[in-house]
């Protein structure tokens, strides 16, 4: 088992290597692809889509933002959750369902009824098809930077890539925040309420 983690821990690290820097002959302005990258990787394309596949750049890209964005979300809502703060009232009066009985991780989701799922599977379609499309690549959906609009272009790509960035970071947290609960059998709460971290959820220390 350490030898399939350590060799686990291994590829992750080669996965980051800095990618050779190539000059992609695209119609993509620099800033655009500039915009994430993250020093010292540089240009993060291990499979070269900048070069086989520069039409399909901004599309991934666009795909990152909203994955990340989606993804801070989750990790807020589960460190609000986790520490069982609710919504006061009832997630379904028909089946007498209080938002506190909904419990805390991955099993919440199997006490929402299945009308509840659909109501919010309809709304993600809502969101994506209409509010928010996938076809607009800038990401720019017309509410500004927590209802400004940010004019200077410098302070506007520092904070875009602020986002790219606390947005990966999220997708690797809810990730592993989901990854160690079924590993251990233990919610965020549960663990930290435990006194320890644990991959292995033993509570013999700290791991």
């Amino acid at each position: 088992m350490k030898l399939a983690i350590a060799a686990l821990l291994c590829a992750s690290a080669a996965a980051f290597a800095p990618a050779p820097s190539t000059k992609a002959s695209t119609s993509l302005q620099v800033s655009e692809i500039e915009l994430g990258v993250t020093e010292p990787l540089g240009v993060y394309d291990p499979l070269g889509w900048l070069e086989s596949e520069p039409e399909a750049f901004e599309r991934r890209r666009a795909v990152e933002r909203k994955h990340g964005r989606v993804a801070m979300a989750a990790v807020v809502g589960t460190i609000v959750h986790n520490n069982h703060i609710v919504f006061d009232g009832y997630l379904s009066p028909s089946a007498n369902l209080k938002f506190s009985d909904v419990p805390t991780g991955i099993d919440g989701i199997r006490a929402i009824p299945t009308a509840g799922l659909a109501q919010i599977v309809a709304f993600f379609a809502l969101v994506e098809l209409a509010w928010m499309p996938a076809s607009k690549y800038d990401g720019d959906y017309g509410v500004g930077y927590f209802g400004t609009d940010i004019k200077d272009p410098e302070e506007k790509a520092r904070k875009l890539n602020v986002e790219l960035n606390n947005g990966r970071a999220a997708m690797m947290g809810i990730m592993g925040n989901m990854v160690a609960e079924v590993l251990t059998g233990q919610t965020m709460y549960e663990q930290y309420a435990a006194g320890h971290i644990s991959p292995f959820g033993d509570g013999q220390g700290v791991f």
